[in-house]
């Protein structure tokens, strides 16, 4: 038995997961530095946050790309979503404006990726999502 991952279900799972973090943890956690605990705009964990989503994407649109269907175009989506990221990073008074297009791209390379590999007629149940 073999275990079958659905990566760009996963890859949404992680842009979301991103998304939550800058957009809600902040309002959730904001007596945390009282505690002398500093999650909020850590820069470690929000780097770390970009690297799992930029992993898991990547890899998933890989897969697709050789496996399925051979389109640039959820990598030219999934890679404009991640300059919107990397800019979220530099830019913080633009922040929720870049995070909010950065997560629509991302998501929308990885919905678009996954029918399109739904959609190949050459797909073999070991490589079916």
């Amino acid at each position: 038995m073999t275990l079958k991952v659905n990566w760009d279900a996963l890859g949404i799972a992680t842009s979301i997961a991103c998304a939550i973090h800058c957009a809600i943890l902040p309002i959730i956690l904001s007596t945390l530095p009282i505690f002398g605990i500093n999650i909020i705009h850590n820069s470690f964990f929000e780097w770390g946050m970009i690297s799992l989503a930029f992993c898991v994407g990547s890899w998933a649109l890989f897969h697709g790309y050789i496996k399925h269907h051979r389109s640039l175009i959820p990598i030219l989506i999934f890679s404009t979503g991640f300059i919107f990221l990397i800019l979220k990073q530099f830019f913080s008074s633009l922040e929720y404006w870049f995070l909010a297009i950065a997560v629509t791209l991302i998501v929308s390379a990885h919905f678009y990726n996954f029918r399109l590999c739904s959609q190949c007629k050459n797909v073999s149940s070991e490589h079916k999502h």
